[in-house]
């Protein structure tokens, strides 16, 4: 079978990441409503006006860690503003620490076979690579944790932009064969809209729970194969029939 190289996605595509962020929603959507409570306002009104802002961030600064616990802070101050409810500096440090806590979960989960998957695929003679948005020293941590410096060694892309400029950026530095390389992820918008437009293969598998900020419609057509798979598992299989035709 003709050797590919395989990008992989990490987050909700390897490992489990939108349930802690909702996690830690569920508890600042709490605190809101509690510190609000003489004002009517709901956890739906708190949860849209913090994914407003949240991915106001993400356009901004890409995937930087400062984003998220700052999209609280900025929720805060604009109901504040709304109700005429005073703000406090000790209101803003809670929510502040609360927004970091994401990324100090003291446990990573894998999702279903990620290891089974990528094992299949390294000893198939395949080239595996990580291409993942998000801040360096935060990503490399997860690697590390679930063991998966055996898989990708250091090959690594960590961007905090995950966008068709920096996909064609690492296509043509690392100098990949565009017919046998693929991308591997859970987002429409980060993952399979770039590799479609720098005419690589792609595979899309939805993540168990999805954030918005991931789903666009797919308006480019597909030069080369496109898949949608329900499960890490399948993907071996769909690369060697899709290599071998």
């Amino acid at each position: 079978m003709p050797k590919q190289t395989i990008l992989f996605d990490l987050d909700d595509t390897l490992i489990h990441c939108n349930k802690y962020f909702d996690a830690v929603l569920i508890q600042f959507a709490d605190l809101m409503t509690i510190w609000f409570n003489g004002y009517r306002l709901t956890e739906d009104e708190v949860r849209r006006k913090q994914s407003e802002f949240d991915i106001a961030g993400v356009h901004k600064l890409g995937f930087a860690a400062g984003h998220f616990p700052q999209s609280f802070l900025e929720t805060y101050v604009y109901f504040s503003a709304q109700t005429g409810r005073k703000p406090s500096a000790e209101e803003r440090k809670r929510l502040y620490e609360l927004g970091n806590s994401v990324y100090e979960f003291p446990e990573i989960e894998p999702y279903l076979d990620m290891t089974e998957t990528l094992e299949k695929l390294q000893h198939a003679g395949h080239e595996l690579f990580l291409y993942t948005g998000g801040e360096p020293s935060i990503q490399q941590g997860k690697v590390s944790r679930m063991g998966l410096d055996a898989f990708f060694g250091d090959r690594l892309f960590i961007s905090p932009h995950k966008t068709t400029e920096v996909l064609e950026s690492i296509l043509t530095r690392s100098k990949f064969d565009r017919n046998a390389t693929w991308m591997i992820g859970n987002s429409i918008r980060t993952d399979v809209v770039p590799a479609l437009e720098t005419g690589i293969n792609a595979i899309h598998i939805p993540a168990i729970t999805e954030w918005s900020f991931n789903i666009i419609d797919i308006l480019v057509k597909p030069k080369r194969a496109f898949l949608q798979l329900n499960k890490l598992l399948d993907v071996p299989p769909a690369i060697r029939k899709h290599s071998l035709a």
